[in-house]
């Protein structure tokens, strides 16, 4: 699976014992549940937008309540042995996108990270029997920071990211977002950043607002379904969908939302963030679990 996005390739074709104390000291004080969010980040120049999907982005962020930290999974990281947790205080930018405008690798989102939490995001998911391990080399990719740049602009928030499992599957993945889902009651946002669709090689990137391809809305239709529904498991059954090969020629971007899926209570409500499409096949379709 890919860690990078190649423009040249284009054309062709974020309760249980938890961070309190973890992220610092302070007295024991209820916090609200924080939401679990999905997004589909689609093209990194979304950084640069101001129209209807960062205003959604926006609106969400703005309505979070209090989020002490984000816990994020996104497609553009994969670990080959142990999951990787970034664990640095001042994590840097991945820009991992090629032949872009200038204007895209001058962006910064100079968030904190939490190297104590990290340690902990570390120690539920071994305890989970995922093995993890912290991370001091590496920064956070543009699945991450083009997203939050738009939800947290004020870049305040600390942010962890946590790397895809090599080989990972819907049921890995989701039972990370379980490991982690304690997290939301101490105020932790968990996110997973991906794509509802994903194509490279079926993207109009002539057009933003080009119509959009039939297989690609029959695919976005038939996940809105199935989270209509709460049929997560169903889900998980996604080569099983109606142009599943089209949608996801390989699954990096798809499996995300099992980690959010994952760290679902069973108050949540599941509410709408964005639905539409960029360029014809990317479905945008975002969404929030809130308790």
């Amino acid at each position: 699976m890919a860690n990078g996005v190649d423009r040249r390739e284009v054309l062709q074709g974020v309760a249980a014992a938890g961070v309190a104390g973890v992220m610092g000291p302070g007295p024991t004080v209820a916090r609200p549940v924080a939401p679990a969010l999905f997004v589909s980040h689609g093209s990194p120049m979304t950084a640069l937008d101001s129209d209807a999907y960062p205003q959604a982005l926006k609106r969400f962020g703005d309505g979070a309540g209090p989020v002490k930290a984000l816990v994020v999974v996104s497609a553009h990281w994969e670990s080959d042995a142990r999951v990787q947790v970034t664990a640095t205080a001042a994590p840097p930018l991945v820009y991992d996108f090629y032949g872009f405008p200038e204007a895209m690798y001058r962006l910064r989102y100079p968030a904190p990270g939490a190297p104590e939490l990290s340690l902990d995001v570390v120690s539920r998911l071994t305890a989970a029997g995922i093995p993890a391990v912290g991370e001091t080399g590496r920064g956070l990719d543009h699945g991450v920071w083009v997203p939050l740049m738009h939800a947290f602009p004020e870049a305040r928030v600390p942010v962890i990211q946590v790397a895809l499992p090599a080989d990972a599957t819907p049921a890995l993945v989701a039972k990370m977002g379980e490991a982690l889902r304690p997290l939301r009651a101490e105020g932790v946002l968990l996110m997973g950043s991906g794509g509802v669709t994903h194509n490279l090689r079926r993207v109009n990137f002539s057009s933003k607002e080009a119509s959009v391809e039939a297989w690609a809305a029959e695919f976005d239709g038939w996940v809105a379904g199935k989270l209509a529904a709460r049929d997560y498991v169903g889900l998980q059954s996604w080569r099983d969908a109606p142009n599943a090969r089209l949608a996801h020629p390989s699954a990096e971007h798809w499996l995300p939302i099992y980690f959010v899926l994952g760290a679902a209570l069973p108050e949540d409500r599941l509410t709408p963030v964005f639905e539409g499409f960029h360029h014809g096949t990317l479905s945008m379709r975002s969404f929030a679990l809130r308790a």
